[in-house]
């Protein structure tokens, strides 16, 4: 079985803690498709918010994670793709119940404001958990 594909994609805020997780999401066994930035130069969020929603709403990816400084940029770039459900968490719950609740597909975090800690657990806990479906499906289905 072949394993499942991850797209990372952040501004110049996020690439710091992007570069960390990719390394732990390889070192679960996920495929990283790394869509840049590849430097802290400064660049703009909604390029690569565009470039991560499209590789999931193609099918390259599975899942993704959104960086920037904050998160708030690059959740805006992300959600106005149809069939991308991004959330901006700051905790491993909030980045479980995304799933659970919402089927979340791609999870988003402040470079800036997101502790290494803090942001592994939230990437565990949305890469593991899984879509509760019952009451949640038609409110996901009203979502396009």
């Amino acid at each position: 079985m072949a394993a499942e594909t991850v797209a990372l994609a952040s501004d110049h805020g996020g690439f710091e803690l992007k570069e960390q997780l990719k390394k732990e999401l390889a070192a679960k066994g996920y495929q990283v498709l790394d869509l840049g930035t590849n430097s802290a130069d400064s660049v703009d969020y909604p390029d690569f918010g565009q470039a991560l929603a499209d590789a999931i709403a193609s099918g390259k990816a599975s899942k993704g994670v959104g960086l920037c400084g904050s998160g708030i940029g690059i959740s805006i770039a992300l959600n106005r793709k149809k069939g991308v459900r991004a959330a901006l968490v700051h905790s491993g719950l909030e980045a479980r119940l995304s799933r659970q609740h919402n089927d979340a597909n791609v999870l988003v975090l402040g470079g800036r404001f997101t502790g290494i800690e803090v942001a592994k657990d939230a990437l565990n806990e949305f890469m593991t958990a899984k879509f509760e479906g019952g009451r949640h499906t038609r409110r996901v289905e009203k979502l396009g």
